[in-house]
């Protein structure tokens, strides 16, 4: 028997392997039950893993069994500008270090395909009311990021296997849905299904064909990167069981928030999520896009569905080849991955939800999970008709009322990736144009696609001038103000806010609304679906019941409210099916992906940095304290934190300040307040991201006592001193006193956005160790690639069981192996000594050797040098 399982592919010249006969060579008839998960990660572990361990690893899958890791090695790594830029700078910094050490600098590559898409840097400066607002927007990108562009242009010629799609051209996950992905790959004649690792969280985007995509830090991208498996534990995988089907009216926006807040209720976090069922087969692929990139709001790695009809006729619809089309479906057949061959697929659990209980839904504030139901604003205390009428008094006073929506945005994959979202959005503002409606002058408005297709499905329709009408003209093709890149207010209208203490907030149709997130004068934020945006835009307030309340008085005198403007769900369809088109899918992606780069060549492998750069300089991993020995004693509490951290906390993107430390520093270097840009744009320069360090003013550190009460904002407390001052000031006097630090913290620390920096912070500030009650899993991968030890309190412990005020110190103490027991020594001031035990969160040896290492960048330097020495 042939058993490397290799054989041909029925119908091609290509052949694939054969993941069912190994399966059920080990144990018959196992095929039958397995997940879709477990079968591309069969399949991934026949076609790469070593043979002489392959049938230990195919056994964790089929007997579902934990004990052992196995590897996972995804065909290639997708990344948008800030963490791929901060990922090639890594790799740039790691060729010097390589050269310094005598290693050839040229030989440090990317081992599989690398897809960078530059698509977080741009900021909304100008509105969607703007008719330039799109090209006003992308020359203020050109001219914030001349330092990060010229990088990004030197890796694509210096680097090999590295792509570049340069700013303009849409987001990196809905480019990735309607292009990147084959579904199945084929390599040297081989066909696999497609898999990756994105250095963003919502990379499980593309799940919704069938492709296990999971999103990661940029640190365990470069792993992957380098050529390393990314290695795992079988996962939990959960079946999730969709009956019914969506009432009319209710959009894809409300279901996916209605089963944010289901999942995240049935404890879903870290699990691999598989929709199936009657519910699940009827969904578009919008549809399940829609549910599947919002994966990292319910907590799961992973959101899929099966390859299916529907699945075929998307790719036809976004322009696929004849010839993929009918590779994808022949594979799909003969591997067991077409969604008749799971019928019988076994589940630890199934969770059961029935779509037809949906409601019009938003989010919020301050949470995605915390859904909203529309018809139910007034008894949360949103809205009701006291707070309405104060704020049209105010209004005919020339002011804003309280609860003004200071920000609208359709804006994000999440629903821009939809076209049915976006359809409906463009015909609601079709009819509150014909009844005489407009945006309230406070409103910034704004329509960032994640994707050019949009646009032209958009005039094919003839629907793009009444969203212009309304100020929600096209203001960029980028990620925008999910990500924090809402740009300036209107001067006039953030002193407003500031002498009134208004509170002011979003309305967006992204996947995030954490506080002070969106922009810092919006104290929170909502996310609601495409039209519902439109319709707050208008109402311009949150204080407003948007089933009931009046959105204006047409020319007959009559109330004008939310019904009156909805169109039917057999409108939206017909212009969809009439105005999205293949052929846009073409003209769009053809170009930009049929360019040819030569790699190599005359380009020196070594960057010439820029000394003077706010954006790029070298990396200091292999110098000063991060060059030194982590001993794990005497260490002092930077921050005493409480649950949900969110790495927005730990390392926010949104608009730079004046008045904060990064913005000190930068006006130091020369640059205008107008072109500080955001966090985000600057984590390729460690000098400017490490002052944005716990620079959220959200941020709640419990050492932070003032006159007794613990106060909000960037704020530590300098010990043994006692003394209150900003964070950046703290971490400045322990950087010089080589203190080392701890963080303790809550429950789910970490979640939230793939953030690098939000490891690499603290590890620079001198942080060993985070003692909390959970991770977020990206995160707690994060600080192990940095070095930094991730500790967690037995279940039912507390920081404040032990009670820790900040005014200890601690020491780490045991042998770090997977998920052992260790100690947390703390000595507090009073000279008492207390042990408290603590899991290592280190899960895998594979992990375990990083730590030891210093840091992914460390162990990959130190096996480079060794292979080179050995050769």
């Amino acid at each position: 028997m042939n058993t490397d399982y290799r054989t041909s592919l029925p119908g091609t010249k290509l052949d694939y392997y054969d993941a069912r006969a190994a399966v059920d060579a080990l144990q018959p008839g196992a095929w039958a039950s397995l997940s879709y998960t477990a079968r591309v990660h069969a399949e991934n572990i026949v076609r790469r893993a070593d043979p002489a361990r392959r049938d230990d690893y195919l056994r964790q899958l089929v007997e579902r069994r934990r004990d052992l890791d196995f590897p996972w090695f995804p065909a290639r790594v997708v990344c948008h500008d800030i963490l791929g830029q901060t990922a090639l700078v890594d790799l740039a910094g790691l060729r010097d270090a390589i050269a310094d050490q005598g290693g050839d600098p040229a030989q440090v590559n990317p081992v599989v395909p690398v897809q960078l898409i530059v698509d977080h840097s741009l900021a909304v400066e100008c509105g969607g009311y703007d008719p330039d607002a799109f090209a006003k927007n992308r020359a203020i990108e050109d001219r914030r990021n001349e330092d990060r562009f010229h990088f990004i242009d030197w890796t694509k010629l210096a680097f090999k296997n590295v792509d570049v799609i340069p700013p303009g051209n849409g987001i990196m996950h809905q480019i990735n849905l309607e292009k990147m992905s084959p579904v199945i790959y084929v390599q040297d004649g081989v066909a696999f299904p497609d898999t990756c690792v994105g250095t963003d969280s919502h990379t499980p985007h593309v799940d919704a064909l069938g492709v296990i995509a999971v999103g990661v830090g940029g640190l365990e991208a470069e792993n992957v990167m380098l050529g390393r498996a990314s290695w795992m534990r079988t996962p939990d995988i959960v079946g999730v069981e969709l009956g019914g089907k969506p009432q009319p009216g209710i959009t894809a926006t409300d279901v996916v928030l209605a089963l944010t807040e289901f999942l995240r209720k049935e404890k879903v976090v870290g699990a691999y999520l598989e929709f199936r069922g009657e519910g699940a087969a009827a969904l578009t692929i919008g549809d399940r896009a829609t549910i599947s990139n919002m994966a990292p709001e319910y907590g799961a790695t992973a959101a899929m569905f099966f390859i299916d009809e529907n699945t075929l006729d998307y790719l036809r619809l976004t322009g696929r080849s004849d010839e993929q089309v009918a590779l994808v479906e022949t594979y799909a057949k003969t591997a067991g991955l077409w969604a008749d061959d799971l019928a019988s697929a076994q589940y630890e659990r199934t969770l059961h939800f029935d779509l037809s209980t949906v409601v019009r839904n938003m989010a919020g504030p301050s949470n995605p999970h915390k859904r909203l139901p529309t018809s139910a604003l007034a008894e949360r205390g949103i809205a009701d008709e006291a707070k309405l009428a104060s704020g049209r008094a105010e209004e005919a006073q020339g002011l804003m009322p309280d609860g003004a929506v200071i920000i609208a945005a359709i804006t994000s994959c999440t629903n821009t990736s939809n076209p049915r979202n976006v359809i409906a959005a463009a015909l609601l503002a079709r009819n509150a144009n014909a009844k005489g409606l407009v945006r309230k002058p406070w409103v910034k408005s704004s329509l960032a696609p994640g994707s050019k297709a949009v646009q032209l499905y958009l005039e094919e329709s003839g629907l793009l001038p009444d969203l212009e009408k309304l100020g929600f003209g096209i203001v960029a093709f980028a990620c925008t103000t999910c990500n924090g890149m809402s740009g300036a207010l209107d001067p006039t209208i953030q002193q407003e806010i500031i002498d009134r203490d208004l509170y002011a907030t979003a309305v967006l149709s992204g996947n995030r609304n954490f506080d002070g997130r969106i922009h810092p004068y919006a104290k929170q934020a909502f996310l609601a679906s495409p039209p519902l945006v439109i319709a707050y835009a208008i109402a311009g307030t949150v204080r407003f019941d948007i089933e009931k309340d009046a959105l204006g008085i047409d020319a007959d005198g009559n109330p004008i409210t939310l019904k009156d403007l909805w169109p039917s769900d057999e409108e939206i369809d017909a212009v969809v099916k009439a105005s999205v088109k293949p052929e846009q899918y073409r003209s769009v992606y053809n170009p930009m992906f049929n360019v040819r780069v030569e790699h190599g060549g005359k380009v020196d492998p070594l960057y010439a940095w820029r000394p003077q750069s706010t954006y790029i300089r070298r990396p200091p991993y292999w110098e000063g304290a991060l060059a030194g020995e982590r001993t794990l004693r005497g260490m002092r509490p930077l921050a005493v934190l409480g649950d949900n951290i969110t790495t927005d906390h730990l390392s926010p993107s949104n608009a730079i300040l004046a008045s904060s430390a990064a913005g000190e520093y930068l006006a130091k270097m020369g640059l205008p307040e107008e072109d500080f840009n955001s966090y985000a744009t600057h984590r390729g320069d460690h000098l400017t991201a490490q002052r944005a360090t716990f620079a959220n003013p959200q941020l709640l550190n419990e050492m932070a006592v003032v006159d007794g009460e613990v106060k909000k904002g960037s704020l530590a407390r300098i010990e043994p001193d006692g003394q209150v001052v900003r964070m950046w000031e703290a971490i400045e006097t322990y950087m010089e006193r080589k203190q080392p630090l701890v963080i303790i913290a809550g429950a789910d620390y970490g979640q939230g956005s793939s953030r690098d920096w939000a490891a690499k912070g603290v590890r620079l500030a001198g942080v060993e160790a985070i003692v909390a009650e959970g991770f977020e899993r990206i995160h707690r991968t994060n600080l192990i690639g940095m070095g930094v030890l991730p500790l967690e309190f037995k279940a039912g412990e507390t920081r404040k069981t032990w009670g820790i005020d900040g005014t200890e110190t601690f020491d780490v103490v045991g042998e770090r192996k997977p998920r052992a027991e260790l100690v947390l020594v703390i000595h507090r001031a009073n000279g008492e000594t207390v042990r408290v035990p603590v899991v290592c969160r280190l899960d895998s040896d594979e992990e375990v050797s990083i730590y030891e290492a210093g840091g992914v960048l460390q162990r990959f330097a130190q096996d480079f040098l060794d292979a080179s020495k050995a050769a």
